[in-house]
């Protein structure tokens, strides 16, 4: 199959057909490996889950969070017991 490349902002894209999302089960925001091959081909496939990767973006969204005053006492405080 051919394909065609498009702008995408300052970079390219390629649109992936929709029979092929079908049968690798892709969706949208997902991640994918590339790689180049020998003769000069690139090679696209669905990323493997990766606890340190995913750890790492998990501590980089944490640390982005600022840190509220909790709310616990403020509810305790208007509860019956």
């Amino acid at each position: 199959m051919n394909l065609q490349i498009a702008k995408w902002g300052n970079s390219l894209a390629l649109r992936i057909p929709a029979d092929y999302v079908r049968r690798t089960g892709i969706k949208e925001g997902d991640r994918v490996e590339t790689s180049l091959t020998i003769d000069g081909g690139i090679c696209i496939r669905a990323a493997k889950w990766d606890r340190k990767s995913f750890a790492s973006d998990l501590e980089q969204m944490r640390s982005s969070m600022t840190m509220g005053e909790s709310v616990i006492e403020a509810l305790r405080g208007g509860a019956r017991y």
